[in-house]
């Protein structure tokens, strides 16, 4: 392990630049002679859309276009595509509605695009759109996924009888019928998987640019990966690959939302091409609200069979996933298949049976978030392993361990489909429920209700699959003063890319990681790459890098051999250095990258090795990662108030071989965050008629500092996935996968005197307020 290669806690190359004010974002690129567009949306949930007058508005001071929805239609612009094609039941697939980037006839969901507005000034845009007089006549709404199911529920498509865009089921429904059939008991929850707004530091921006002498546009817009959106805009604009460039500078936050298409894409592109200038569209906080996909939104049912014993026999799960208004690029794979493959969680599970009902309703598309799917599939099994020890009279520990699949069952594949390869659940519930001293709880749950606090203490392990998703290419050259640019094709977005693949190439070539250069985001530069989400960056990224510094070395050891005057054979390379095996005879590998770059001893270099060493690494997934651990979160509820406070938080984790501690914490601690912030705070809440009352941060509570515990992290590095080189399994989803049921779980404890059991996110304090004096009054009653 060198100073700065794989297992140090490096501290990221890009803070510097970011700190020092020198990044780079969208909103930060001037072009000369750029338009401004203000787009004018919906108003209402459903509605009849009419006439659109936009004559006062095109006439408005500044204003050069006003399009709608017509003029993208005349001019051949396509909608918006569903890429996940995913089949339901008997190989049905999702119906799928036009979405387009502005509406026609119809509208079906605030803050839907209608119209917008290009003028000389952002003022002026917006100005403009408030001239413009669009005809809504009101239709009834749906905004919930269980009530869009229901007979008689206002209809959001035609071509969709009963909002039912996929009926999706996984499993083995036979097996898992024949287990309940046989238990002892059974274990049964409802749970809320309440919708969430992403959120992002940096909203969403987009500039479109126009050359007209080559017929070339240019998108420049954050995003998680360049090349899907490239392909998509392509083919909306009814355009060549090649006339199409795309640039994505720095980011400022992603979540899995900016790996999608949007409206105002569409449109700045297509503005820039008709009026030949610039045109950028950056989003305020409340159309963010409006229009970035929202994620989760789930209404589950769901059940456990057991032995008398307290093992699990079956279990049946009954869903019906929101995925909004229209179908974002991925939104029907996310509660079906990305979901219902982890259903098994971390244990032994004989017969398991999943329905998915996807559903249509008046709301922001819903789509993947920090994690997608995933935890949704632990929030539900960890709940409902917590009710499984109720049922069963068990401590909640020992029914984990009872249930766990064991590391001499591994490598195990799940009813779902999944083969887990490496880890040890049980020790791992140890290691955090040790440094949580779980058995010293109840001395200090009675200490606390000294106090008049509700102390309570709760754990979830959950698993996850990651990371080994699709193909990677690593470009490296190796420059002249020794460091090397490296071109990638996945998208950092705050996470440290550029740090992590600098420690591989540095334990690889001892190149000092401050000489790594990194390009990405640009079609023009990049020539392949999956982007970022799913954790996949570090393991496909960093497997691509390593065989091209692999490459690097062969290649550079020819051209080391002819400098020593010796046989490639007899070359030897470590740390940064060519050694003649025997001697003392050395050189430098940034001696060799001058000698190529026709400095010293580069004169004398024959063609063939002559010229700046470039080479390729590519990797093609081998196979998902599964990262796992254990959270346990310990709260006090204040009893007259319901506020809460997270008074201690463990998490032992199991992310396989770890290259930077320090920043896989920051991605753990950041995750569990989030985390924390959908099960306490985040409520996305919309009225009957489908307005969005939580539309700004006045109505819809983020996480702050003084919500935030601090967090006890162990990272276990004894268990190296073995289906990639590295070893490594995905780190940034994982803390927003194992807090919210750990939270839940822990005030379900602290309520339980007062015998609650049902309890959905956000747990806010009226929510808990009101639990508490609803139990109180059972007590009453009971007496």
């Amino acid at each position: 392990m060198g100073q700065f290669g794989v297992g140090q806690g490096l501290r990221r190359l890009e803070d510097a630049r970011f700190l020092t004010g020198e990044g780079r974002y969208t909103d930060d690129i001037a072009l000369p002679g750029a338009l401004h567009l203000a787009v004018l949306r919906s108003p209402v949930a459903h509605a009849e859309l009419g006439e659109i007058d936009d004559a006062e508005a095109g006439e408005a001071p500044g204003v050069l276009a006003v399009y709608t929805g017509r003029d993208l239609g005349a001019d051949g612009i396509g909608t918006i595509p569903c890429l996940a094609q995913q089949p339901g039941r008997g190989g049905s697939k999702p119906v799928q509605p036009a979405y387009p980037a502005l509406a026609t006839d119809r509208v079906r969901f605030v803050g839907q695009p209608v119209a917008c507005v290009v003028a000389e000034t952002a003022a002026q845009a917006r100005d403009a759109v408030e001239l413009i007089m669009a005809d809504f006549d009101p239709l009834p709404a749906v905004t919930e996924a269980d009530k869009a199911l229901a007979e008689g529920a206002p209809q959001v498509h035609a071509e969709a009888p009963g909002n039912l865009c996929l009926d999706y089921d996984h499993g083995d429904k036979a097996a898992a019928d024949a287990a309940f059939e046989g238990a002892a008991q059974v274990a049964r929850l409802q749970l809320i998987n309440n919708c969430v707004v992403v959120n992002s530091m940096e909203p969403r921006v987009v500039i479109g640019d126009y050359d007209p002498e080559s017929g070339r546009s240019t998108l420049y817009a954050p995003s998680q990966g360049i090349f899907r959106l490239h392909a998509q805009m392509a083919q909306i604009l009814g355009v060549e690959k090649q006339q199409l460039h795309i640039v994505t500078p720095d980011v400022g936050g992603g979540f899995g939302m900016k790996i999608f298409s949007y409206p105002e894409q569409i449109l700045c592109l297509y503005a820039a091409r008709k009026l030949q200038r610039p045109v950028r569209w950056t989003s305020e906080r409340t159309e963010a609200f409006l229009s970035d996909t929202q994620g989760r939104d789930h209404v589950t049912e769901v059940e456990m069979a057991m032995d008398a014993e307290g093992r699990f026999l079956g279990m049946r799960v009954s869903t019906a996933a929101n995925l909004g208004a229209y179908l974002s690029n991925f939104a029907p794979y996310i509660p079906t298949g990305a979901s219902t493959q982890m259903f098994s969680g971390l244990y032994r599970i004989p017969a398991i049976y999943a329905n998915v009902r996807c559903t249509f309703t008046h709301t922001v598309p819903v789509d993947a978030y920090r994690g997608a799917g995933r935890p949704e599939a632990a929030y539900m099994m960890e709940r409902l392993v917590d009710e499984c020890a109720r049922v069963a009279g068990l401590d909640r520990r020992e029914i984990r361990k009872r249930n766990f699949i064991r590391p001499e069952d591994l490598p195990y594949e799940t009813p779902m489909g999944r083969l887990y390869d490496s880890g040890d659940y049980p020790r791992l519930l140890d290691e955090a429920t040790g440094m949580a001293d779980w058995d010293g709880f109840e001395a200090r749950r009675a200490e606390a209700r000294k106090a008049g606090k509700l102390r309570g203490i709760g754990l979830a392990s959950y698993v996850e699959a990651c990371g080994g998703i699709g193909e990677e290419e690593a470009k490296m050259t190796l420059d002249a003063d020794g460091g090397i640019n490296l071109v990638i094709g996945t998208m950092t977005n705050g996470q440290g890319h550029l740090t992590a693949y600098a420690q591989l190439i540095n334990d690889k070539l001892g190149v000092d990681p401050e000489k790594v250069r990194m390009i990405q985001g640009d079609s023009d530069v990049v020539e392949r790459g999956g982007g970022t989400g799913g954790s996949r960056s570090l393991l496909m990224g960093g497997v691509a890098v390593n065989n091209a510094s692999d490459r690097i070395v062969e290649r550079a050891r020819q051209v080391a051999a002819h400098m020593l005057e010796a046989a490639a054979g007899d070359i030897e390379f470590a740390d940064g250095t060519f050694t003649i095996v025997g001697t003392d005879r050395r050189l430098s590998l940034e001696e060799v990258a001058r000698a190529t770059h026709g400095a010293g001893d580069g004169g004398g270099l024959p063609d063939d090795l002559k010229g700046p060493i470039e080479e390729k690494g590519d990797y093609k997934a081998e196979g998902l990662t599964f990262p796992n651990g254990c959270h346990v979160c310990e709260l006090e509820v204040d009893e007259d108030t319901g506020e809460v406070e997270i008074v201690r938080y463990c998490i032992a984790d199991d992310f396989g071989t770890v290259v930077n501690p320090l920043m896989a914490a920051g991605q753990v601690h950041g995750g569990t965050i989030q985390g924390l912030g959908q099960a306490l705070l985040e409520h996305t809440v919309y009225d009957e008629d489908g307005q969005l009352l939580t539309a700004s941060f006045m109505d819809y509570c983020m996480p702050r500092a003084d919500d935030t515990p601090e967090i006890e992290l162990k990272l276990i590095e004894d268990y190296p996935c073995k289906t990639n080189p590295l070893g490594v399994k995905g780190a940034g989803e994982a803390g927003a996968i194992g807090a919210p049921p750990a939270i839940m779980n822990a005030l379900l404890d602290a309520l339980s005197e007062f015998g609650v059991r049902r309890l959905d996110m956000p747990a806010t304090p009226e929510r808990l307020w009101r639990a508490i004096q609803d139990g109180r009054a059972g007590r009453r009653d009971a007496a």
